[in-house]
Parts: C-alpha cells; structure tokens; sequence
C-alpha cells in the first residue's frame, strides 16, 4: 500500500508515538480482496479440493486470487488510490523479478525458465503484493495472524496422528529412518515442508497468546503451539529442529529482557522435561547435522554434494547462472544426473540468478527483518500498540527463523517466505494506525528506554 495519503509523526527514538488517518479510510473498498485473500491462504494450507475431490475442477485456489486481484484494482482504480505499496521491500521484490526476466533468455532451458516464472514466481508475487497492499488495519493485521495460527492446527494434528497411527512415507522414507506423511497439500505434504510451514507460523500464535485476554482463547492457542511444537518434533526434520530451536532461543532471549522472563524460564523447563519423550533415534538424527558421514540414510552426504556443486557452478557463473528454475539443470552438468534440486536457498539463486540475484534477495529478507523490527520498538514506546508490538516481534522471529531454514530448503520462489515478506511491507502501513491508549502495557514500555 502506498503512504501517500498517511500524515505520521515519526520521532526518531524507540519512544516514538506513530499516528495516522482513521483505520477506516485506510480500509475502504478492500474488504472484498481482503476476504477473498483469506480464503485463498486457507484453500492453499487445507487443500479441500482433497477432500471433495470435485472442487478440483473449479480451481478453488486460483478463484479465489484471481476474485481478490480483480476487487482490489477495481477499487483502487476508482478511488484513485496507488496500486502498489511503495516501500523499499517491493522495489526490491520488483527489481529480483525483473533479473529473473532479464536472464530468462540465457537461460540453460528459455522456455523452462518462461513457464517456471509463469507458474510459480508471479503467482507467489502476486500473494506478496496482495498481502502488503491489503492489510492496512490492525484489525486485519490480528485476523491474518488468527488464520495462519487456526489453519495450522489441523496441518500439526495431522502429522501427530500420522505418527501415532504408524502412517510413515512409503518404503519407510530412507533406511533406518520411518518418516511420517505430511499433510496432503502442495506447502505440506513432504514432513520436512510442514515442519517449515508450521515453524514458520508458531511466532505468530506466540504473538497472539501474548495479546489475547480471555483465558479461553489464550488456552485455545497454547494447545496450538503445543500442537505444532509437538508435529515439528514427529517429522524428524532436521532442518525443523534447527528452524524451532532458533525461534525458541529468539523469543527466550527477547522475553529475558521484559517482564515476561518467567516465560522464558517455563519454555526452557519444558524443553529438558520433553526430552526423554523424543522419538525413538530424534537424537542420533539430529547429531548428522554436526557429522555428515554418520547418516545411515545417505541424506546428508548427498546435500553436502549437492552443495559442493551449487557452489562450484556459482564460482564459475557468477553473474547470470542457469536461468531461474534451471538449478536442477544445473547440478547435473555438474556432478552428473540426479534430477534433484540444492536444498538452499541462498544457493538455489545463486545458482539460478547468479549473485546479482542472491544480493536482491538478502536485501529483501535483511530489509524485511529490519522493517519489523522497526515497528516493534516504534511501537514499544506507544501505549496503544500492545498488539502490534506482539505482532511485530512474531512475525520478525518467524522471518529470521525463515532465514535459517533457507539453508536446508528449495523454496527460493514459494509462498513460505513472501508470505512473511507481504505481512512486512503491510507491517510498515499499519504501524502508523492509531490504537486506544487503553491497550497499552507498561511492562512493554519499560524493556524500552526513551
């Protein structure tokens, strides 16, 4: 969403009180896009079209953005209002894009390369415009947070179940090790993809616990941390352990600083108590991050080859690379056919946009981390942005958590990051909404000195 028509005070300071126009003239004319984006984030993490096999045909997904697209340039259209944010990040995101067009046609396969950005990047670009232009309230902003955060329960009650029931990954997955099926989705389907999904949604359920007030509602979403905590644990995704442990050292971290600490006393005693309860052979899993050649599987020698060749291919193509897409191409030349993506981030786009590509990346990830962060101590220092604050902290434990998980994952171009990277860009807008001072904290305030 564009700032034009925002008048902010912004002191410079963490003690800086944000203010703006009405929460409702900054909503006018998107409730329709906004509802409809909603449903488009639910349809994409339950897949009800596996359900009712029937709706498969209708494309519920792509209904739904196609309905929230249209609404949202007809309305802007007609109200004369700025159709994208204009914000650091999406000038970024924007400039990443053109790059991948631009070596499109160098390319190791063009055509390839054409129907990988047609396929997946736009459309992922289109949820991260969707998202940043959007949200413009605090309401919007909290649903947003209830939707992952309800989503994510039936995703973690799934992979819990599977466990239980002894539903495991054809073949038993890898030798020795007994993977569970995932939710049966696109994001999710793989364990290691739903620990990412449910990882990266825990901070803002964290968030919330901490807003909400009634004891019902808090109860509600500690059973859907405990939910989550406990299907990351069950995928013996490595990858997810280190992601989790990430974002619970964060938050530990953040809360040792605020009145809260007690929380982060009750969080590590909870985690020494869990750890005779870990699946059977967790730990022997999980000591093949530090020694690669103790995988019984063979996992982690294959990703460290892969590895070594992402990074030779970039040495020797340090400017365009194999077009995006193209990085599968691209270790074959290298290390001979086995059809299998890097799994990192940070190479998959060195390899497949070269640095230039790589650089606009980080700039967007770093940028997104500082944007929120920026929010969060603007908003510690306002007496009505308790929510916000909560809100901002989350979603940038969610982000840095994302930055670790990119060095075990292939989802350079997927929804999991630009997901996080809209709710940023919507961050900034909606940090200069006012609040009643009544929502304001005091513990918040005095982490913070003026």
């Amino acid at each position: 969403m564009s700032h034009h028509w925002w008048r902010a005070s912004m002191h410079g300071g963490s003690g800086a009180v944000l203010t703006a126009a009405p929460e409702g003239s900054a909503a006018r004319g998107g409730a329709v896009a906004f509802s409809a984006l909603m449903a488009f984030v639910v349809i994409s993490l339950i897949a009800p079209q596996t359900f009712v096999p029937a709706l498969a045909s209708v494309r519920p997904a792509l209904l739904t953005a196609v309905v929230a697209i249209v609404t949202l340039l007809a309305s802007r259209l007609v109200e004369r209002r700025p159709l994208v944010a204009s914000t650091r990040e999406t000038r970024v995101a924007a400039a990443l894009a053109g790059w991948a067009i631009a070596t499109a046609p160098f390319s190791a396969w063009p055509g390839g390369s054409v129907t990988f950005l047609l396929d997946t990047y736009f459309k992922t670009l289109a949820v991260f415009w969707l998202l940043g232009i959007v949200i413009d309230t605090r309401a919007r902003l909290r649903l947003v947070a209830w939707t992952l955060s309800l989503t994510a329960i039936p995703l973690a009650v799934t992979g819990v179940r599977n466990y239980l029931a002894g539903t495991f990954v054809p073949d038993g997955g890898h030798v020795g090790v007994k993977r569970i099926l995932g939710y049966d989705a696109p994001l999710t389907e793989n364990p290691n993809d739903l620990a990412l999904m449910l990882n990266l949604i825990l901070p803002l359920t964290v968030a919330l616990l901490f807003i909400q007030r009634r004891r019902s509602l808090r109860l509600l979403l500690a059973g859907a941390v405990l939910v989550d905590v406990l299907a990351v644990i069950v995928t013996l995704s490595r990858a997810g352990f280190l992601t989790l442990a990430t974002a619970v050292v964060l938050y530990c971290w953040r809360l040792g600083q605020r009145a809260e600490r007690g929380w982060a006393v009750v969080a590590m005693i909870l985690t020494l108590a869990a750890i005779p309860f870990l699946p059977s052979g967790y730990l022997d899993r999980l000591g093949t991050v530090a020694s690669i050649d103790s995988d019984p599987t063979g996992s982690a020698q294959a990703r460290w080859t892969d590895t070594v060749a992402a990074a030779t291919f970039v040495l020797a193509h340090p400017i365009v690379g194999a077009g995006v897409g193209m990085n599968v191409l691209a270790l074959n030349a290298e290390r001979g056919p086995s059809w299998k993506a890097v799994h990192n981030v940070y190479l998959e786009l060195a390899v497949e946009l070269g640095l230039p590509g790589l650089s606009l990346f980080l700039l967007l990830l770093l940028g997104a981390i500082r944007r929120v962060g920026l929010v969060r101590r603007r908003a510690a220092g306002d007496p009505g942005a308790r929510d916000l604050f909560h809100l901002a902290e989350g979603l940038q434990v969610s982000l840095v958590a994302f930055a670790v998980a990119a060095l075990f994952h292939p989802v350079a171009y997927h929804f999991y990051f630009y997901e996080l990277a809209g709710l940023a860009v919507a961050m900034q807008a909606v940090s200069r909404a006012p609040a009643p001072t009544s929502e304001g904290d005091p513990r918040i305030r005095a982490s913070f000195p003026p």
